[in-house]
């Protein structure tokens, strides 16, 4: 979308862009439907989806039993016969029963049949720490589905993506795992376009501009690592931010181009280490940019514990204090 084409625009925030989202998508297409536990008289666990059944009705807005299993089966067979399904898991860490129906027949229904059927479907999920939910509700476990070709991962971290990326997704002729920072729900308001945009998937972006030293994450902590950079610029570090904005497929040329510029990476997911997305990072810089290397790649992440309950994520989720030490690190080497 260029500059010139955002004619109106509201402040939003990700929770009410992603409620626009999904308000145009179905006001323009009837095959579009929202399914999921307290997705319609609720208005969602979130209200992510407030007010959508009042305007469209129970046939198109579905509250489902409580069976992740169920709700992903049935949008499979909504997708194969036409239909553009938008699922909602209520927390990522609730999507495990459903791990099955999405790996063995959603990810490989194209394939199966020679592109024949595609699969059309969204499965939204509210992820991650930061708002002392009880277990199993702040998981962050995205590794589990960018290790299965045949499925997109995205996650925006600002309104203006998660609405654009949100539509790019729906629009998406194969399905799409679409995670939601919980702690960016209400966090910040942006100007958002009321009209109908796309954000690309797959492409990253460069949200500050740096020579020292490159922060590459995504979600919530793309705000961390924004921080840390201003803080760090005081000292003289001078920070590029790279998010990510889609874990799979990731942006190859993205990260070779800041590593290149910077020679120097950090690296910040709240995700466990081992298996991380940063892995992939790692060798796609390994990859490309080896020899523009100037300091071994740092990394700050969560640790290989589930993520305790309530006030005691605060000691397992990334900090600008981490952060900023992992860049002087890297900075100093």
């Amino acid at each position: 979308m260029t500059p010139e084409t955002k004619v109106a625009a509201n402040k939003m925030t990700m929770v009410q862009a992603v409620t626009s989202g999904l308000r145009i998508m179905l006001k323009e297409n009837e095959e579009v439907v929202v399914l999921g536990e307290d997705v319609g008289v609720n208005g969602g666990v979130f209200r992510a989806t407030e007010g959508l059944l009042e305007e469209f009705g129970e046939e198109r807005i579905m509250d489902t039993p409580l069976s992740e299993s169920g709700i992903i089966g049935v949008s499979i067979g909504m997708a194969v016969n036409g239909m553009k399904p938008v699922a909602e898991i209520q927390f990522l860490g609730f999507i495990y029963p459903a791990y099955e129906q999405i790996m063995t027949h959603a990810t490989r229904i194209r394939m199966r049949t020679k592109s024949k059927y595609t699969v059309p479907m969204v499965i939204r999920a509210p992820y991650g720490a930061g708002i002392r939910a009880p277990e199993i509700h702040s998981d962050s476990t995205e590794t589990l589905f960018t290790h299965m070709p045949g499925i997109k991962v995205v996650c925006p971290s600002t309104p203006y993506d998660a609405k654009g990326l949100l539509i790019a997704s729906i629009e998406d002729p194969d399905p799409v795992l679409f995670l939601e920072p919980l702690k960016l729900y209400r966090s910040n308001r942006e100007e958002v376009p009321v009209g109908k945009y796309r954000v690309e998937i797959g492409k990253a972006k460069v949200v500050r501009e740096g020579n020292d030293v490159s922060m590459i994450a995504w979600g919530a902590m793309v705000q961390l690592c924004l921080k840390a950079a201003e803080e760090l610029s005081e000292t003289g570090i001078s920070c590029e931010v790279l998010d990510l904005r889609t874990l799979y497929p990731l942006d190859r040329e993205a990260i070779a181009a800041t590593v290149q510029k910077t020679g120097r990476t950090v690296i910040v997911h709240e995700a466990h280490a081992t298996g991380g997305v940063s892995n992939d990072v790692m060798a796609i810089i390994n990859d490309t940019s080896f020899l523009y290397m100037k300091a071994p790649i740092e990394r700050v992440t969560g640790f290989d514990v589930p993520v305790p309950m309530f006030a005691l994520e605060e000691h397992y989720l990334p900090t600008t204090g981490r952060i900023k030490k992992a860049a002087e690190k890297a900075a100093h080497f």
